[in-house]
C-alpha cells in the first residue's frame, strides 16, 4: 500500500521501527552507505551523518546535551560533549527514564522501543535538504504528560511531515518523572533551585541548539514553531511563560494540553517530602539521591498512590502561571493555534465505558458534576439528539474550557492571534464507539495516517483529512495563519465571534458554536478529561 506521498508502508515502518528501538549494538559503518545516502552536517559540537529516505534527509540520536546521571541528576542540562570525526546518527537516542502505562487498544504507534536512561537528551532532525534553505522549522515536543513517552514514536516519525510541507522537523527527548521534576529547593537548598523543572530546562536547552544549529540542515532559527499534545501541549504551555524561551520559538501549537496552572512550591515540596519518605530518607539527605539506582526513584515515585510531578512555579525558570489569571506577556507576540478532540477520554477508556446505557451514565456523571448534571446532559442532548449515552458521557467530562480560557486570555493581549478548533472527526475503528478520542489528530499533523490503522482506520477520506490538517499547521508554521487553499477561511478568535475551526471530513468555521454548553461547564474548567 502507498500514501499519496508515495511513501510505502512497509518501507517507512521499517526505518521508523528500526529507529525506535536503540538496542545496544554499532552504528552502522560509514562504507556502507553510498555518498548520496549518507549526508554529512556540521553542528557545534562536531559532525553528523544522516540518511536519505526518499527525499528526506533524517538524523537520529543527535546529542543536545550531555549525560543527566549521577551528579548531574536534578540539575541543569550542561551542552554535550565535543566529538572527532563523523558521528553516524541513524538510530533513535535513549527515551529518558520512566515506567510506560498500559498501551491503548488504538495507540500502538504512540509508543517507544527504545532503551531507557538519563542519557536521553537527544533529538531528530527530518529535513528536505541540509542546504542553505530557510525552510520553517517545527519542533515537536511529546506527550505522555511529565511522566513518560517520547518524541520518537513511529506515529511522530517527521519524515512525511518534512516531506510533504517542505518544511524541517526536530523531534526530541528530555527528562520526565522525578528526573524532571522532582523539587528540591526546599530540602536541598539553592543547589536543587531549578530542579522542579529541569526537565521543561531541558526543551530550553533543546530549543537553543536549533537556534545554534538548524541552519545547517535548511531550517531558519528565525521562524521556529513549538508544537506538542497532550502533555506536550502542557510543555507548550509552560514554555509560552517561561523567561529563558523567550525568542527561541516565534509561533506555537497547543493540541489537547491547555493548561493554565501549574503546580505551587509548596504542593511540589509536600510531592517530595513523601517521596523522600517512600525512600526511607530525610529532607536532609537529598544528596544521597544522586546515587541510588534509576529504578529505586521510579518505584519510589509510583509508591504509595504516586505523586504529582510537572513544572512548579518556582519564580525562578518558571516565575508565575502559565495562562492564570492571564496570558504570560512575555509571548504576547507568538501566535497560536489550541484545540482538543471531542471525547478525549474515550483513547483510555474501559470497554464498559463505552457502552454505557442511560441510567449508568447519568449516575456516573452526578458522581462527577454533581447536582448540576442532569441539566448538563440534557443541554449537550439537544444539540446531539442521537448521541449514545457513552457519547455524552466523555463530550461532556472533555468540554474544552481550558483551552476557551486560554485562547480567551491570548486573544485579550490584542499583539498575535489565537487560533481555536475542535476535532470532529470520528474514527471508524473498533465500530466507531471511541468517538473521536485522545491523540486523534496525531497521525493526521504528521502526515502519518498509514502508520496507524488502529486509530484512525484505512477509508478513503483519512488522506484527505491529513492533507488539511497537516497543511494547516504547515501554513501556520510559514506564516502565523493556519489558512490555506484546502480548507475554508480560518478566522481568528475574539471574545466577540468566538470562532473555531470544527475539524471533520468537511471543515467549518462557526462562530461560538457552544455557548450555552461553555457557560454551562465554566465551573468545572479543573475537571480531568476520563
Amino acid at each position: 500500500m502507498k500514501t499519496r506521498s508515495g511513501v510505502n508502508r512497509r518501507t517507512v515502518l521499517a526505518s521508523s521501527l528500526a529507529g525506535a528501538a536503540l538496542i545496544a549494538r554499532p552504528a552502522l559503518a560509514a562504507s556502507s552507505l553510498g555518498k548520496s545516502e549518507s549526508p554529512v552536517v556540521d553542528t557545534t559540537a562536531g559532525k553528523v551523518r544522516g540518511i536519505a529516505n526518499n527525499g528526506v534527509h533524517v538524523f537520529r540520536g543527535i546529542p543536545y546535551g550531555a549525560s543527566t546521571a549521577g551528579a548531574n541528576r536534578f540539575l541543569p542540562a550542561r551542552k554535550p560533549e565535543s566529538w572527532s570525526g563523523i558521528r553516524n546518527c541513524f538510530e533513535n537516542g535513549h527515551t529518558a527514564a520512566q515506567i510506560m502505562p498500559a498501551a491503548s487498544a488504538i495507540g500502538f504507534g504512540l509508543r517507544s522501543n527504545a532503551a531507557h536512561s538519563e542519557d536521553c537528551l537527544v533529538l531528530n532532525v527530518y529535513t528536505p535538504g541540509a542546504d542553505t534553505r530557510k525552510r520553517p522549522v517545527m519542533v515537536w515536543i511529546h506527550g505522555g504528560g511529565y511522566t513518560y513517552s517520547s518524541g520518537t514514536t513511529l506515529a511522530a516519525d517527521g519524515t512525511n511531515l518534512a516531506r510533504s510541507g517542505d518544511v524541517t522537523v526536530v523531534a526530541l527527548n528530555h527528562r520526565l518523572t522525578v528526573f524532571g521534576h522532582l523539587y528540591l529547593g526546599e530540602a536541598g537548598g539553592a543547589k536543587y533551585a531549578d530542579s522542579g523543572n529541569v526537565g521543561i530546562l531541558d526543551l530550553v536547552t533543546a530549543l537553543e541548539w536549533v537556534r545554534d544549529n538548524i541552519s545547517h540542515f535548511g531550517g531558519d532559527p528565525a521562524n521556529v514553531t513549538i508544537f506538542g499534545q497532550s502533555g506536550g501541549g502542557g510543555k507548550v504551555s509552560t514554555l509560552l511563560a517561561m523567561p529563558a524561551a523567550k525568542g527561541l520559538f516565534h509561533k506555537a501549537i497547543v493540541e489537547s494540553g491547555s493548561t493554565l496552572k501549574q503546580l505551587s512550591r509548596e504542593k511540589a515540596h509536600e510531592n517530595t517530602l513523601k517521596f523522600l519518605g517512600n525512600l526511607g530518607l530525610s529532607p536532609d539527605k537529598v544528596s544521597d539521591l544522586h546515587d541510588l539506582p534509576v529504578d529505586d526513584l521510579l518505584n519510589a515515585a509510583a509508591a504509595n498512590g504516586g505523586i504529582r510531578l510537572g513544572p512548579v512555579v518556582d519564580g525562578k525558570a518558571l516565575p508565575r502561571d502559565p495562562f492564570d489569571p492571564d496570558a504570560p506577556e512575555i509571548s504576547a507576540d507568538v501566535p497560536v493555534i489550541i484545540g482538543t478532540a471531542e471525547t478525549e477520554g474515550t483513547y483510555f477508556a474501559a470497554p464498559d465505558l463505552l457502552a454505557l446505557d442511560e441510567v449508568t451514565m447519568r449516575a456516573r456523571l452526578h458522581d462527577r458534576l454533581g447536582a448540576d448534571s442532569d441539566r448538563i446532559v440534557d443541554l449537550f442532548r439537544k444539540s446531539r439528539p442521537h448521541a449514545t449515552p457513552s457519547q455524552l458521557y466523555f463530550t461532556i467530562l472533555a468540554f474544552p474550557t481550558k483551552a476557551n480560557l486560554q485562547a480567551e486570555r491570548k486573544a485579550a493581549r490584542g499583539r498575535a492571534p489565537a487560533f481555536l478548533y475542535s476535532i470532529n472527526w470520528k474514527t471508524p475503528v473498533q465500530d466507531g464507539i471511541r468517538f473521536s478520542p485522545h491523540c486523534l489528530e496525531i497521525p493526521f499533523v504528521f502526515n502519518n495516517v498509514w502508520h496507524m490503522p488502529e486509530l484512525v482506520g484505512t477509508g478513503p477520506e483519512i488522506q484527505p483529512l491529513a492533507d488539511k490538517l497537516s497543511g494547516a499547521w504547515v501554513a501556520f508554521a510559514r506564516t502565523g495563519n493556519p489558512s490555506h487553499s484546502g480548507i475554508p477561511r480560518w478566522p481568528a478568535f475574539d471574545a466577540k465571534t468566538r470562532a473555531t475551526m470544527l475539524v471533520d471530513s468537511e471543515w467549518k468555521a462557526a462562530s461560538d458554536w457552544n455557548r450555552d454548553e461553555r457557560l454551562a461547564m465554566l465551573k468545572f474548567a479543573d475537571l480531568p478529561m476520563t
